[in-house]
């Protein structure tokens, strides 16, 4: 495996000559090399067993004393590279906004979006990815510039800068989009230090339902309007663990913050009270809140008690911006400082928001990465310390963040949820699928809060069900649906999660569903502890016009091969699949289904609790024996079995329940009325 480039031109824009292309750059031994006056540069290919990592190193002469030219602020550097192999398909996941990105699916390098970071690629052999990476100053975006070329865009956002060192891409090429997105992120990691998700722990609170605040009040929330709220969840019996109070409780004037403590008007005693109460009288057990990476906004009110409290951590920066210091150790300081004020006050975790506008505070000022990082590593050894690591990530999904953070675990993976866009859940559905596949390699996604009265409620529910993150809600106050929630948890509020990110099926990678046809989001889980591997295929129809595909355990990267049983959780009913086979789909326009693939043992295979989305995942724990298998449920509710030899004997807790049996072509279903675990044994026919 080797990525061959046939040519590059290397164009530098300098802040007193401007824009101009280095003159014969020369193809030395694995890379390219460019010699002028004063100026040299050269880009190394450095070939791997699994990767090809792309470095370039570029050194401006600069007099001692005397006036010099160096790089520009605004694409100081870029290249265009002719590739060989080129991809036949490609999806771009773009930064559309300086925090998110979404899919774009093209054919030709020239097609690519500006700012874009990490390239699925199909080709005629195989499959590919190219990663764009963050670097010690400098960071790497593609961008369609020349045709037939793929072109770089090298950037610190500062001026001046009078050379660097810097590695720009790795590329990979596998059997499938899954395993080179893997084999990129690996070799990401070892390159710039960032930590691959296989080494972080998942925060345990959000293994529990949640509540956030936002669609329910956006900034206008007060003590009244959460203390409603945490009543109105008691009385209805919606067993949320946590709560995440949203912008509007800061002290602030406009968008600048004023005061560490709570806006007095809107809380006039604190958190302290209003939370001990709240997880006195019902299931909270965390209250967590909002800020952004700046403290607020638009960072700390200059002159304020904020500002006079913290000085010694705060910087100031070109613009005039006052924010949390870019060094691990001095704006440690300030969010050690917050977090120790929020814990006295009852705070037990932080979503902090607005953190690839790092690049945006610091333009000019600190070079993009640098400033990213030591702000990542003050913001964490804080949340460490004071939070336990209780820390969602959010707005940072530029490469400099993705790469620059130390450790923590929890990313937001998409855009806001939107409940009065008409078209919302279409781009909230696309950007969750086609992020996850290379943002779950370094980060547990977080799918974002949804609506459980909404007209898509059902689609949001069944997106968290395999999301594989937390699944929390933020409804107005009063519209709270707990049926709509109970098929994603057992009734103490644990979330039925499954292994990782819900990603695209192989087939859904590269054509776009809003053009052509259905969606597949694909995961796994146990069959119970210790238990064979099912899957889930979620599959949507966002084309507009009816659509027909097919599901199969194919369809699932990470499923091994084998005989499923293919259960439709809308209709009740189910297929055996021989391995290869599949069951034809068709949905309506804006259709939707779930399939769950449920692995066959002896000819037999355990469906789950049916009431739950991923229904396997209702098994605590299950194992076959001479006669047939047992299984204990984590809770009751109607369990269901594909026995196609037939049931001699049933017992629930001990109790005959054969006669009780409902069946249909091999489907048998049991009543399990207890709330707690449910021990069900099943003899066989012979």
């Amino acid at each position: 495996m080797r990525l061959e480039i046939e040519n590059a031109k290397i164009i530098l824009n300098r802040q007193k000559s401007g824009r101009f292309e280095l003159a014969d750059v020369k193809k030395e031994g694995d890379g390219f090399t460019a010699r002028q006056e004063g100026i040299s540069a050269r880009l190394e290919l450095e070939q791997t067993k699994d990767c090809v990592l792309g470095r370039l190193a570029l050194s401006l002469d600069n007099e001692s004393c005397r006036e010099n030219d160096n790089l520009a602020l605004t694409d100081p550097v870029t290249l265009c590279l002719e590739t060989d192999p080129k991809p036949v398909r490609m999806t771009a996941l773009y930064l559309h906004r300086d925090w998110w990105t979404r899919p774009a699916f093209v054919t030709k390098w020239e097609e690519l979006p500006e700012r874009t970071q990490c390239v699925y690629l199909e080709y005629e052999d195989g499959y590919g990815c190219l990663m764009l990476l963050a670097g010690k100053d400098f960071k790497t975006n593609a961008k369609g510039l020349e045709p037939g070329k793929l072109c770089l865009n090298v950037t610190a956002y500062r001026g001046g800068q009078s050379g660097l060192r810097e590695p720009l891409f790795v590329w990979a090429k596998a059997g499938s989009v899954y395993e080179a997105v893997h084999a990129c992120a690996m070799a990401a990691a070892k390159e710039t230090g960032a930590v691959p998700k296989e080494n972080k722990e998942y925060p345990p609170i959000f293994d529990y339902l949640g509540w956030c605040s936002w669609d329910a009040f956006y900034t206008d929330i007060s003590e009244e309007k959460v203390r409603e709220k945490a009543k109105e969840l008691k009385e209805k019996n919606v067993p949320v663990r946590w709560m995440l109070l949203d912008d509007g409780w800061q002290s602030v004037h406009g968008q600048l913050m004023y005061d560490l403590m709570p806006e007095k008007e809107k809380f006039p005693e604190g958190f302290a009270k209003m939370i001990r109460e709240i997880k006195e009288g019902g299931s909270v057990d965390y209250v967590g809140v909002w800020h952004a990476m700046g403290g607020y906004w638009g960072g700390i009110e200059p002159g304020s008690r904020a500002h006079l409290q913290q000085a010694d951590h705060l910087y100031e920066t070109s613009s005039g911006k006052l924010l949390p210091y870019p060094d691990a150790k001095k704006g440690y300081g300030f969010y050690r400082d917050w977090y120790e004020m929020l814990r006295r006050e009852g705070i037990d975790f932080v979503k902090v928001d607005g953190q690839s506008a790092v690049k945006n505070y610091y333009e000019n000022d600190i070079p993009v990465c640098r400033a990213a990082r030591e702000t990542h590593k003050a913001l964490e050894g804080a949340a460490g310390a004071y939070m336990g690591g209780r820390l969602i990530n959010c707005m940072g999904m530029s490469m400099e963040n993705i790469l620059g953070r130390q450790g923590s675990a929890l990313s937001r993976n998409s855009d806001d949820f939107l409940p009065n866009e008409p078209h919302g859940f279409t781009e909230h559905l696309l950007q969750n699928a086609y992020n996850a596949v290379y943002h779950d390699e370094f980060y547990y996604c977080d799918w974002d809060m949804f609506w459980t009265f909404h007209a898509d409620a059902k689609k949001h529910a069944l997106l968290r069900a395999v999301s594989g993150g937390p699944v929390y809600f933020s409804d107005r106050i009063g519209d709270t649906d707990r049926t709509a929630l109970c098929p994603l948890m057992t009734r103490d509020g644990k979330i039925l999660r499954m292994d990782r990110a819900a990603k695209p099926s192989p087939d859904s990678l590269f054509r776009d569903p809003v053009k052509e046809g259905l969606i597949k989001l694909t995961n796994t889980a146990s069959c119970g502890q210790g238990g064979p591997l099912g899957g889930a295929v979620l599959v949507y129809n966002v084309s507009g016009k009816p659509a027909s595909s097919f599901v199969g355990a194919g369809d699932v990267y990470d499923l091994p091969a084998g005989p499923y049983y293919c259960y439709e959780w809308e209709t009740g009913r189910g297929v055996l699949l021989k391995e290869g086979e599949t069951l034809p789909v068709g949905l309506d326009a804006d259709g939707f289904a779930l399939y769950l693939l449920v692995p066959v043992t002896k000819g037999a295979a355990l469906v789950g609790l049916t009431d739950k989305y991923v229904s396997f995942l209702g098994i605590d724990r299950a194992q076959r024996t001479e006669k047939g298998f047992w299984a204990v449920t984590k809770e009751g509710g109607t369990f269901a079995f594909y026995c196609p030899n037939g049931v001699k004997r049933c017992l629930v807790n001990g109790k005959d329940v054969t006669a009780e049996l409902q069946e249909a072509d091999g489907l048998y279903r049991v009543s399990c009325k207890e709330e707690g675990e449910t021990m069900i044994l099943v003899e066989e026919e012979e």
